[in-house]
């Protein structure tokens, strides 16, 4: 009897072992999604140019880990998408590169037409688990709930059985993989479409790199004092602060 609990128990263990496959290195493709219209102002100029966009901006980013690292850069446009070709090569340039194992990254960000690149040790932030769970790309994951620039709240769907606590552009610190985020104040949602564990070009994630780098308060400190005149016309002060914050909001994530 004893003998047939002990193979009972071996066929158990091992039939779970093969169905729980971690995976500790893959290719995730983001669908992002922002309504570009809310995100600009009311005044005459945005007004007029928002006849010309389409609601929303949509394209695709690539994120890719491997031991522990990972890079999360742009992939394509979809064919939908029509916005001025300004933003278009900012967000053509923007990447962001995590090595979980030194907790430390670097980025590059193109912001009022120049691009910068940050070097600094990875920020945290601050996450409550809830017990909502959602399907994402064939994964089961968890939702939580996150705060990052003192009072911006994060909504992230990830995943434990992709074992990197990385997630898109610099949202990360989860026990998992994030594969659904949503920014509301931002009006943008990032999800994973399709998890592939072949990564076309593993020799991409390693970290960006510049003759001048900045720390992450340097940047904060050169982006605010080179935009510091830029909200000082108009009337509607809390339209205002709100164009500001949405600027440094992208600016800083």
């Amino acid at each position: 009897m004893k003998s047939l609990y002990l193979v009972v128990t071996v066929l158990f263990f091992s039939f779970y072992s093969s169905a729980q496959q971690f995976v500790d290195k893959a290719e995730i493709e983001f669908e992002v999604n922002t309504n570009v219209k809310k995100n600009m102002s009311n005044n005459s100029w945005d007004e007029m140019m928002k006849e010309n966009l389409s609601e929303l901006k949509t394209s695709f980013w690539t994120y890719s880990f491997a031991n522990n690292k990972s890079l999360f850069k742009f992939n394509r446009w979809s064919e939908k998408t029509r916005i001025p070709k300004y933003l278009k090569d900012r967000d053509e340039e923007n990447s962001w590169y995590y090595d979980f194992n030194t907790k430390t990254m670097s980025s590059l960000k193109q912001v009022v037409g120049a691009n910068f690149v940050i070097s600094d040790s990875i920020a945290p932030i601050e996450w409550k688990l809830t017990n909502e769970n959602r399907e994402i790309a064939g994964y089961n994951c968890r939702k939580a709930v996150g705060k990052i620039f003192d009072d911006v709240y994060i909504f992230a769907f990830y995943t434990d059985d992709i074992t990197i606590t990385g997630g898109p552009i610099s949202i990360n610190g989860l026990p998992g993989m994030i594969l659904g985020l949503t920014i509301p104040r931002l009006y943008t949602s990032y999800v994973a479409t399709k998890v592939n564990l072949t990564i076309s070009n593993p020799t991409e994630i390693k970290p960006i790199t510049a003759k001048k780098m900045y720390s992450n308060l340097e940047f904060k400190t050169l982006i605010e004092d080179k935009t510091k005149d830029w909200w000082n016309y108009g009337n509607d002060e809390e339209e205002k602060k709100r164009e500001k914050n949405v600027f440094l909001w992208n600016a800083f994530l």
